[in-house]
């Protein structure tokens, strides 16, 4: 099961603290990712803020592409159990990864390259849920529990022609 990573573990060494503040961000954002491959639901719980560290129904937010922006992680955890339970796998290549901490948040940034798969429509045609290339924005709080996931925010990614009106 993955854990929501600590980033209150700090050196004495005041030039390291971004570094570490850095990869103790870095590994809770892959840590959200390998849960969600794995099926952990309640590991994905785990990374978000809890109610302790924000007010639960402002406090977090999460839109994935084609979906209403979900507040609160009642509405935010059924959103990752919905996709977990209709897709059979799920795997996600993260390239283009940029971090900027300051101070007590961090924004997370990438490409998701999505390799899913979910059961055939009556036409043949694939599921919903079957992969594809989306833009991450992950913002991330430091909490006493380490870096928490605030807010999730996921944009496909457009491939020549999808922004093209057709005449």
């Amino acid at each position: 099961m993955a854990e929501a990573v600590s980033g209150n573990d700090r050196s004495n060494n005041p030039a390291a603290a971004p570094e570490l503040d850095r990869d103790a961000v870095l590994a809770a954002n892959q840590a959200l990712y390998e849960a969600l491959e794995t099926g952990d639901l309640e590991a994905v719980e785990a990374i978000w803020l809890g109610a302790a560290d924000a007010d639960d129904k402002n406090g977090v937010v999460c839109v994935h592409p084609g979906w209403p922006v979900l507040r609160g992680r009642a509405q935010v955890t059924r959103s990752y159990m919905l996709i977990m339970m209709n897709t059979e796998y799920i795997q996600f290549f993260l390239t283009d990864v940029e971090v900027e901490v300051q101070g007590d948040v961090a924004l997370v940034t990438c490409t998701e390259n999505i390799l899913s798969g979910g059961e055939a429509e009556e036409e043949g045609e694939l599921g919903p849920l079957v992969g594809g290339k989306v833009v991450s924005t992950n913002l991330f709080r430091r909490t006493a529990d380490g870096w928490r996931l605030w807010s999730h925010h996921g944009s496909p990614v457009l491939t020549s022609g999808d922004d093209e009106d057709e005449d």
